[in-house]
């Protein structure tokens, strides 16, 4: 088969697998226990890790804390991990001295920047008045629209390499493009579909063309590292989960920081 074709038809059956299962709570919850296993398996590839000890932390954490309502304050310590994994893993990715982890670094990014976002995102769309699926669709939305607009935009225009160590093909122009045709899409969807403000969803689609590209760069580096193009073979012509998913890991936590200040203000 084409490889375009087979490009295609894979990325349409991922969008309408997890559109559809985000749709309802259960099937949301499987799928992303589901995919939180996966991105388990390809992390510990990458970084030639034991596999037992991940999978059982993951499987616990993931069941204990993603079903179901949790207390405050473990909310905030997971957000605090996170976001501290997310500070270091950047900080790593601007290093151009550092081209290995030591264990440690290992373990907090499998906590960090894989298993926790996983619980976080989980987390989004149980609002206090029940489960709002669209609060995760949007996401996902304005991840495809910042991708895809960043592409053609670079393809079109761009000149100037964004970060060509760790990836050759982006560009700046592509990334503003990305950043503006996301936040365009935040406040039409803001405007036609979600009950937030304007302002909400243009500063959800900031941090998606921002801090989701910064995690694009980092799991490249992660995979250069490796020395792989994909972080793993589950979808012909896109990869693993993680080269799917690493942009909506990354930016998970952030956007659930903003939900929680925006719930103690109002």
């Amino acid at each position: 088969m084409n490889e375009t074709l087979t490009r295609a038809l894979s990325g349409v059956l991922y969008v309408v697998v997890l559109i559809s299962a985000t749709l309802f709570h259960q099937s949301f919850l499987i799928l992303f226990g589901f995919m939180l296993l996966l991105a388990i398996h390809e992390f510990t590839n990458l970084m030639q890790m034991p596999k037992t000890i991940p999978f059982a932390l993951a499987v616990l954490m993931y069941t204990l804390l993603a079903v179901g309502k949790t207390p405050d304050w473990i909310n905030i310590f997971l957000l605090f991990i996170a976001l501290l994994s997310s500070v270091k893993a950047t900080l790593f990715l601007f290093n151009n001295k550092a081209t290995n982890l030591s264990k440690t670094e290992q373990q907090l990014y499998l906590l960090g920047y894989i298993i926790i976002p996983f619980i976080l995102l989980s987390k989004i769309p149980q609002r206090p008045e029940g489960y709002v699926p669209a609060a995760m669709i949007g996401i996902y939305i304005l991840v495809w629209v910042n991708d895809t607009m960043a592409y053609v935009v670079g393809k079109s225009i761009g000149k100037n390499k964004l970060y060509e160590r760790i990836s050759p093909k982006k560009t700046i122009e592509g990334f503003l493009g990305g950043v503006v045709f996301a936040v365009l899409a935040g406040v039409l969807m803001a405007y036609f579909y979600f009950e937030q403000s304007l302002v909400f969803w243009a500063l959800i689609a900031l941090l998606v063309g921002v801090i989701g590209t910064i995690g694009d760069l980092i799991e490249s580096k992660f995979k250069r590292m490796a020395g792989v193009k994909d972080s793993g073979k589950i979808m012909p012509g896109h990869g693993g989960i993680l080269d799917r998913l690493d942009s909506i890991i990354f930016v998970g936590p952030f956007v659930f920081l903003l939900y929680q200040i925006i719930n103690y203000v109002s």
